[in-house]
This record gives structure tokens, sequence and C-alpha cells, in this order.
């Protein structure tokens, strides 16, 4: 049979089988109506009511929050990059901040987001990362004007900026939540320009609440929202019920580049206390004791002789800084602020940048096991580039060190050699500075299982400085007796860090 045939017979075969179904209904039907009884009604549908809580229609809430949202187009000079994403984002974060880098001769990089009024005088609140490196900045009104926009300031550190429509207006807009009323479950509206598409509209609920494993800011406790979110809702507002803004969006989990139902904002009362601070001086103040820190866990809280992972491990003090003038050293773990319990890193940073510049504050740490309150004067932050320029940064990969003889260290699962002159310069050591090299690393042990290798260099062990392999094996004998890691301060991969590592007998 040919194709032409073949379709020509299912094309009738179709027909006539439709033909067949209808008539079959048709009989069907019959005895239906024929033995329906005597003064019988045929039932209406009748409206459902929504569940308490849920709306039927998000409409009126829309029609009246819609006029206040805006697009953004920010256009960077054509060599200029555009925003790429921070660093520390866990895979799939990214989606808000990719950016085209600009090429000499190329066309004006530009950037598109969403943003709202806050005032009726033209104020706009939008992410930092939609117009970053912005030499002209454009906003469309819901009306479908195109309007000039000048900064008013930025701040990189939560991702937020403030707008002002050039030669100001008047214009409807929307107001942060000061409650702190949203709880898991809660209905959200996001209005923005996804892709573009101007005035879209979506909704969800709130799915989580002070999310510190998204984004990359130490500033902010995200909150989390299912409303569909994508590329170009940035800086755009997630609204409540009430049409109050609980949240800026500001990044999303995207595995396949579009909206999988997880989009993380800036929840209303960080948002609100940035955009004060931008509104008075066009720029943010924090406060800053001149220490970088490291979270702990288990192993590092008892190789330190704590009960639990609470507190903040610092890492390195900034030379002259305030901690540095209180006394503070590396090793030391805050315990607490002010009489406030420290909980981890996290919670250090963000208390410490809520102090008011030039304050005094009680330090109380643990050191060598023993408690101590310290008093400092804290200072104000840094910019990022001079923090970046006073941070140690890594070092460059070390080469696993060819010599394999060393002296090995059974109970901790290496062998490590005193350090040469040309360790010191391979990893930009000063000349006070003392250490050991790894030369081998026990592929099953716990120091390999704690990202210690071959050609990193050990500066500390329990808590002082080691010149030599037998110092090394001391300091390991005095933590197997007292029943607890080994805590090693390295160098090497990653930069400086403290790593607890058990031993052996």
């Amino acid at each position: 049979m040919s194709d032409a045939v073949t379709v020509k017979f299912f094309r009738r075969t179709l027909i006539a089988s439709g033909a067949a179904l209808a008539l079959f209904a048709g009989f069907a039907a019959v005895p239906a109506l024929m033995s329906r009884p005597a003064g019988a009604q045929e039932i209406q549908p009748s409206a459902v009511a929504p569940p308490n809580g849920a709306p039927m229609s998000f409409a009126d809430l829309i029609d009246r929050v819609r006029p206040a949202v805006v697009s953004i187009t920010a256009r960077q000079s054509p060599n200029a990059a555009q925003a790429e994403a921070p660093e520390g984002l866990p895979p799939g974060f990214e989606e808000f901040f990719r950016g085209r880098p600009g090429r000499p001769g190329a066309a004006p990089a530009v950037s598109l987001g969403s943003g709202f009024f806050i005032n009726e005088s033209g104020l706009v609140v939008t992410n930092h990362h939609v117009i970053e490196g912005a030499e002209e900045i454009t906003i469309r009104t819901s009306d479908g004007r195109d309007l000039p926009a000048d900064l008013v300031g930025s701040d990189q550190a939560t991702d937020l900026a403030l707008l002002r429509v050039r030669g100001g207006g008047r214009f409807p807009f929307v107001t942060f939540d000061a409650s702190r009323h949203v709880r898991v479950g809660d209905w959200v509206v996001a209005v923005g320009n996804p892709f573009g598409l101007d005035g879209t509209a979506t909704a969800g609920i709130v799915s989580a609440i002070g999310r510190r494993d998204a984004g990359s800011s130490a500033y902010v406790d995200y909150l989390q929202i299912d409303a569909p979110i994508n590329r170009g809702n940035s800086g755009g507002p997630t609204f409540d019920l009430n049409g109050n803004v609980i949240g800026v969006n500001s990044a999303i989990f995207s595995p396949t580049g579009g909206s999988v139902g997880i989009g993380f904002a800036i929840p209303s009362e960080t948002a609100n206390a940035i955009v004060n601070q931008l509104q008075q001086s066009g720029r943010v103040t924090r406060g800053w004791i001149g220490v970088s820190i490291q979270g702990l866990d288990e192993d590092l809280a008892r190789s330190l002789g704590l009960d639990g992972p609470q507190g903040a491990l610092i890492g390195n003090v900034v030379s002259d800084g305030p901690a540095a003038r209180a006394g503070l050293q590396q090793g030391d773990v805050i315990l607490a602020l002010d009489g406030q319990r420290i909980e981890d890193s996290r919670d250090l940073t963000q208390r410490v940048g809520a102090i008011a510049v030039g304050r005094a504050a009680r330090v109380e740490v643990m050191r060598n096991g023993q408690r101590r309150t310290l008093q400092l004067r804290v200072a104000e932050r840094p910019s990022e580039q001079v923090l970046a320029s006073t941070t140690p940064r890594p070092n460059a990969t070390p080469e696993p060190d060819n010599n394999q003889g060393g002296v090995a260290q059974s109970s901790l699962g290496l062998s490590v050699r005193p350090l040469a002159a040309e360790d010191r310069a391979r990893y930009q050591l000063a000349a006070s500075e003392t250490g050991l090299v790894i030369t081998s690393v026990e592929p099953a042990s716990d120091a390999a299982e704690k990202g210690i290798r071959a050609g990193d260099v050990i500066l500390q062990a329990g808590g002082r400085t080691v010149r030599t392999p037998q110092e090394l094996g001391t300091a390991a004998d005095a933590a197997r007796r007292a029943g607890r890691p080994l805590l090693l301060q390295i160098e090497g991969r990653g930069g400086r860090r403290f790593v607890a590592t058990d031993v052996s007998e």
C-alpha cells in the first residue's frame, strides 16, 4: 500500500470512527434522558469559596501596585563589562548576575532590570548589579514613559541601589512592610520585567525565611519565594496581599536558566534600612573591627576546647586595625560582642556592621582554653577595593613537594620537612614566619579528607609555631592525651586557614 493510500485509509478510518463514536454516544444518552425521574432538576455549578486567607483573584492587588513598578535600562560604555556573579555563589545562583563583557568597538553593553517607586517625587529602588558601571540609566514607567534617572547611591554588599528620576515629578509609589509579619506559606505577588516583558505579575508563597545559604552577602538573610521570577526581575518588588513590599528580588537558583520556583529576595527590613542610608548620604557605613574570620565545625570546636561550634574563629588580624590595637590575635574565638552571644561568623559580621562607627565595644574571646574580655573601638568598614588590598590573598597553588623523604608523622598520616628559603619566596612568607612543608599525605587519612595536600605548609600546631618535625609530633601527642583533634594553621590552597585533624594512636 502506497503512502498516499495509507493516509487516505487512515483518514477514512478516523472519520468513520468519529461518526460511530458520535452515534454510540447519541444512543447511550437516550436511555438516560428517558429514565430521568419526574420532577428531577439538573444540578447547576455553584461558586466555590476560596480557602481561608486565599484570594480568589489577585487582580485588585495587581491593579493597585503595578503603576509603581518600573523597568530599568542601564547602558555601560562599549568597553565596560556588565556585572558578573559575585564570588562564592553556589552553583545555579548566578542567573541574575550574568553579564556580557564589552569588546573594543562593540555596541554599548545593556543591562535590563526592574525597580519600584518609594515616594511620589521619583525615588526608585533596584539592585546594585542592575546599574553597576552604568553611564546612562533610563526608567520606563507602567504607562510607557521613558525617563532619565540618576544614581543616588548603591551598596554592593547587599546588592541594593537607589535612583532618582531626573527632574522629579509625581509618581505612584509603594512602601516597605514594617511589621515583619511574613510567615512561611504566606501568599506573595512579584511584579517586574522578566526577559523585557514589562509589568509581568506572578504569584506564589513564601518558601523560607532567613536563608543564609543563598547569594553571597553576609549582610542579608534572604526571603525565599516560589512566585516565578526570571532574569529581568532583578530589583523588582515582592508584595504581600496588602500591597506592602516585603522583599526586593535579587537572585534565583536556576540549573535550567529559567524559573524553577526558587527565588530569593532581600527582606524589607534590610532593604529599608539600606535605602534610608542611601537617601540620606548616598552611601552606606558599617562597623568594622579589622579581622578575617572563619566558621567553626565540630572538629575545630573540639580542638579549641569548646563545647560546640559556637563563635567565630579569627584567621587573620589586620595590622593597626581596631582588633589589633585591642590585642586580638589569630586563633582567638570571638564568643560574645557587647554581652550578646555570637552564633557563627556570619552573625559576628552582621552585628559588627550594625555598630555605630566610633563606638566602643566589648569583645569576649577564648584563647588557649581561657576566656578573656577586651575593649575595642569600632571603625568604619573600608570599601571592598580597600579590603581586598588588606586581606591576604591566596597564594598560587603550590607544586607538590618532590622531596618524598620528609619525616613521617604517623599519628597525623603525613610527612613533613623544615621550611627552606625557596619556600618562603614561593609562599610569600615573612622572614619571621616558621613552618613545615608537607611532603606527602596518606590518601585514607583524616588530614586528606580535610583537604590538606602535599605542598601545603603547617605554620602552627596546637596554637604554637612549629619549626621542626619533633615540635609537630609533640603537639600531636598533647592533643591525643587531651582527647581532641589537633588544630593546625595551614598555608596553601585557598589561602591561610585553620584545620582540625584527628590524631591516631
